[in-house]
């Protein structure tokens, strides 16, 4: 009868949606999925509802399709073409996909089936974009017009297509535009009764039972558990297992109320299936005959009662000792340990617990199997993603130390500059910020347009279809993606852009980073590709426009300073004036009123370029003005230049209307850095202040009457330490540019130089010291009120690559890159410090997590080993299986059983390795960031790789660090290389 009603509710499900005359039921297939097969996740309800059946996955035995009537021909019925077309795509290879639903028009909303693997590419995941598209028997798509409208196809990276039941799994239908869920015929009850119907006369279901098991030793220590019957593990271990919950060890024997001893799992299921309470003990007698054991319960008690149905329903007594003595053995199939969670009843009556244990979880990290065991206790486990996501709010530096002429000033006031893969506005007299986050690598190079309202901006490559190097012109007001070009065009990122300036700006030239350098020039409104030409020149620093002529161009290098005249065939005619064999490195150029060329380069000369009557170039101008490199030049609007060097970090203006002549020089301290980028700060005023980006991250204002100061502090050399104060909205920075800075919200506190490349930073319990580790292997201790320097210590000659306070604070543990550990006991609220013990190890040690109780620590290998130190022992713990249900203080580990759906999950790709993790302080959400650059948020514990999460992407480089703050509002990450710092809001989904 289930059988029949399962198999009506598949029918109605599996029908199209609104289909004219109803259809038959649908048999039930000949052999449905067994429990084995079926996945635990298949019945949930956060997958879209079915699509329409097609007539290629209709079963056998079911009615066959109504024929389609014929339509007389007509003269219009290629008129059809234009229709709308609604497609369904799924990922290749993966049968799970719920699939992407696309309408559109061939010819109109798509040109060509490049633009639409370029659409595919970013709605489906694939590690390489979608390059291929196939249909369900395999045959490859070349046209938007093979596409039919209703048809399902399939979307891969790879020429290899991958047979599978897409659309349709175990009798599940996915649908991509439904949100009732997934369907499934009958509902998960009937399923369970029909794959493990009761034997006949009654029972229990053979894959698991619900039993009450009794301390012998302590008859108040008593709790129901769900025990799967069809477990691969032995009976003895399960009784070990069943002890550790009744807090008893040496658990050895199960006996009955009437002092019958249960062997195995088959009695279990048949001579004891009405049998409810079970006692459990060590080697010795039963409890009825024990003289040991306490008087029996009072009768209002669940006990007796249990014992009054066990004797009138108990089977016939069987003696096991017939076959030798031999312990009956069990021929169930094999079975996951303990039942899945949807089968559990529901009880009020459970004390302690419903589910015993989980199997372990397998994970391959590099090519190697790793298994983390499960604890007992944990939080109920949730694939669904996170009710939050992550908002930028603040972007802290500048990215001023590998990149040249990258700040400017809009109308606004506000600064612009990019930092990773984030253009920034930052308005001053607001104290905030707007973020333009659009790019998916780092910005490599930006330009203003002549009305100052839009901005053009090309990105580095990745990896992926999605990360391919491109061209995106943005409006500063609306923040709102206007034009993207360059797609497959560009090799390795774009060097350089700039617009054109007599005709509005219309045209965008872009420089590929390359190997040949190819220079291109873009109608942008259209995406029209005017020209190119390759330069051939291995560092091309920067191009541009002349000012007084659209198809005149000019680029300069390492060597190199040539004009580019554009034809209107599309060729370019080329004129070297530095030409390749010269060691001149040509960083800054510049124009003059009437379209004189003024260069300045790498030995501190400026040189001004003009033309003759014949149109040739020639040196009108050359002088010294900076010692060594010059890496600025900005003409102000009444003719005087401004010149910023890189080494002297002088700042210079000369009167170019009087051969030069200089006017007036100052410089920046030394902290500060040297010049990068030069811009004034109300540009067509002759007021003098200018803001200045430095190749320390850092960007000043000022101007040359008076001392510049400064007003965004960065990083400029590889970040990797964070920590986070213990009870305010604060947080700790510590990096190769031996500075350890704090910041409270958007402000700096201070930043102190240390003395050593610091690695790793932790803050004490007590919040009022900071110890950060050097790659040098010295403690550096600062007091986090003032930023005054408190101790140094040697601890090692290796770095100190972690380091953690236990959570009294009376303790700091450090892993080296020797792969030891250093124990130091702490006084004096984290300002004395005197070496305790030293426990020694073989691999380099990357994070560290203290136990609650400060007995235990767990550390992560370099290779993602996971390794347990005892502190009482100072030993290494060799039994995972020991610490499985340890609590920790902190889980900034990136390995473990809570958090291990962060490796192998289905929805990216398995090469991707986490480079950081941790844990909320409320213990229901975990962040991550791995080497591609990716920040991903996912409920806390995920132990699935089906787990799901909000993600977001402004890196390209590792996140090195992500964490939350005191009070999980805010999460802080700080890529590596780059040194880019930023502040996440967790805002409602």
């Amino acid at each position: 009868m289930a059988s029949e009603e399962s198999g009506k509710a598949a029918a109605a499900v599996a029908a199209p949606e609104p289909a004219p005359p109803p259809e038959p039921p649908q048999p039930e297939p000949d052999n449905p999925p067994s429990e084995e097969e079926r996945e635990p996740g298949d019945w949930r309800a956060s997958r879209p509802s079915s699509p329409p059946q097609r007539p290629d996955d209709i079963s056998e035995g079911s009615e066959p399709p109504r024929p389609i009537r014929t339509e007389p021909a007509s003269r219009y019925a290629n008129l059809n073409y234009w229709k709308a077309r609604r497609v369904t795509f799924y990922r290749n290879g993966d049968p799970f996909h719920p699939g992407v639903e696309f309408r559109f028009k061939p010819g109109r909303d798509l040109a060509s089936i490049d633009a639409l693997l370029d659409r595919l590419s970013e709605r489906l995941e694939l590690p390489r974009g979608a390059r291929f598209i196939f249909g369900m028997d395999g045959d490859r798509k070349y046209r938007l017009e093979e596409l039919e409208d209703g048809a399902s196809y399939v979307v891969s990276s790879y020429k290899t297509f991958k047979a599978a039941s897409y659309g349709k799994k175990n009798g599940m239908w996915y649908g991509g535009t439904g949100t009732s869920g997934w369907s499934r015929s009958g509902t998960r009850k009937q399923s369970v009764a029909e794959s493990d119907a009761p034997p006949p006369g009654g029972g229990k279901p053979a894959s698991g039972r619900v039993i009450r098991i009794i301390n012998n030793m302590d008859h108040s220590i008593q709790c129901r558990v769900l025990l799967n019957l069809r477990t691969t593990q032995p009976f003895e271990e399960v009784l070990e297992d069943l002890g550790q919950v009744l807090k008893m060890s040496g658990a050895k024997r199960m006996y009955t109320i009437t002092g019958q001893e249960v062997r195995s799992f088959s009695q279990l299921r048949n001579e004891f299936a009405d049998v409810e309470t079970f006692y459990l003990g060590p080697a010795m007698l039963p409890p009825a005959l024990s003289p040991g054991v306490s008087a029996p319960l009072p009768i209002e008690s669940p006990i007796r009662r249990s014992r009054s149905r066990a004797n009138v329903a108990t089977a016939p007594m069987i003696d096991d000792t017939r076959n030798g003595g031999r312990r009956a053995r069990s021929k169930s199939r094999p079975r996951v340990l303990y039942a899945p969670e949807g089968e559990i009843v529901r009880n009020s009556d459970y004390t302690l617990l419903e589910v015993l244990k989980e199997e372990p979880i397998r994970v391959t990290i590099r090519g190697l199997r790793r298994t983390f065991y499960p604890p007992i206790h944990h939080a109920p486990l949730d694939n669904s993603p996170p009710d939050k996501k992550l908002q930028l709010d603040w972007v802290y530096g500048y990215r001023g130390f590998d990149s040249r002429r990258n700040l400017w000033v809009l109308p606004t006031g506000e600064l612009l500059y990019y930092v990773a893969a984030v253009a920034v506005m930052y308005d001053r007299d607001e104290e905030s910020q707007r973020h333009y986050t659009g790019h998916t690598e780092d910005i490599q190079c930006m330009e203003l347009h002549p009305s100052r309202e839009l901005v053009a901006s090309g990105q580095r490559a990745g990896r992926g279809r999605r990360a391919q190097a491109h061209v995106r012109i943005w409006s500063t007001d609306t923040l709102q993606t206007l034009h993207v070009f360059g797609m497959a065009e560009f090799e390795a990122g774009v060097s350089a852009v700039a617009f054109s300036q007599l005709n509005g700006g219309s045209y965008v030239l872009a420089v590929d980073a390359g190997r040949e350098s190819i220079l291109s020039v873009w109608q942008w409104q259209w995406g029209h590709l005017l020209g190119k030409v390759a330069t051939l020149q291995e560092e091309l620093t920067g191009a541009a426009f002349h000012p007084l002529d659209d198809n005149l161009l000019i680029t300069h290098g390492k060597g190199h300073l040539a004009f580019w005249n554009r034809r209107k065939d599309g060729f370019f005619e080329r004129t070297d004036i530095v030409k390749p064999p010269s060691r001149t490195h040509v960083t800054a150029l510049q124009f003059e009123q009437d379209g004189d060329v003024v260069t300045a380069d790498s030995d501190g000369f400026i040189t001004i370029y003009s033309v003759d009557s014949d149109g040739a170039y020639f040196v009108r101008m050359e002088f010294e003005a900076h010692i060594k490199g010059i890496s600025s030049l900005i003409m102000l609007s009444e003719g005087t230049l401004i010149s910023g060097g890189e080494k002297d970090r002088k700042i210079a203006a000369w009167d170019s209307l009087q051969n030069y002549k200089r006017i007036t020089e100052t410089k920046l301290p030394e902290t500060a850095g040297g010049i990068r980028s030069i811009y004034p700060q109300r540009p067509g005023r002759n007021d003098g202040n200018l803001y200045v980006g430095t190749t320390r991250n850092n960007i000043m204002e000022g101007s040359l009457q008076r001392r510049f100061n400064q007003i965004v502090f960065g990083h400029h050399k590889p970040l990797l330490g964070v920590a986070v104060h213990p009870d305010d909205e604060m947080f700790a920075t510590a990096g190769h540019d031996k500075n350890i800075a704090l910041w409270k919200g958007h402000k700096l506190v201070f930043a102190t130089q240390v003395g050593y490349e610091c690695v790793s930073l932790a803050w004490h319990p007590g919040g009022g010291a900071l110890a950060a580790g050097s790659t040098e292997g010295h403690l550096v201790v600062l007091n986090a009120d003032a930023g005054a320097h408190v101790a140094t210590l040697r601890v090692c000659g290796s770095p100190l690559n972690c380091l953690q306070y236990n959570t009294a604070g009376d303790f700091l543990a450090i892993g080296s890159q020797n792969g030891s550990i250093y124990l130091f006991r702490v006084s004096r609220d984290g300002f004395s410090y005197k070496k305790s013990n030293k426990i020694r190890g073989a691999q380099p040690l990357m994070q560290l997590d203290w136990s609650l109780d400060g007995n235990f620590l767990q550390t992560v290998t370099a290779d993602y080993d996971l390794a347990f130190w005892d502190i009482k022992s100072l030993s290494p713990e060799k039994s995972p299986i020991g610490m499985k249900d340890v609590k920790w203080s902190t889980f900034n580990s990136t390995v473990g059983f809570l958090v291990s759906g962060m490796w192998n999950n289905r929805f990216y790709p398995m090469t991707s390795l986490i480079s950081s993790s941790s844990r909320s302080a409320a213990h229901d959400l975990l962040i991550s960031g791995d080497y591609d650059g990716y920040l991903r948020l996912f409920r806390y514990p995920c132990a699935s790789p089906k787990a799901e999460y909000n993600e977001v992407k402004v890196y390209s480089g590792a996140i090195h660090n992500a964490r939350f703050l005191f009070n999980d509002r805010c999460v802080i990450s700080a890529g590596g290389h780059d040194a880019a710092l930023m502040l996440w809001e967790l805002v409602e989904e």
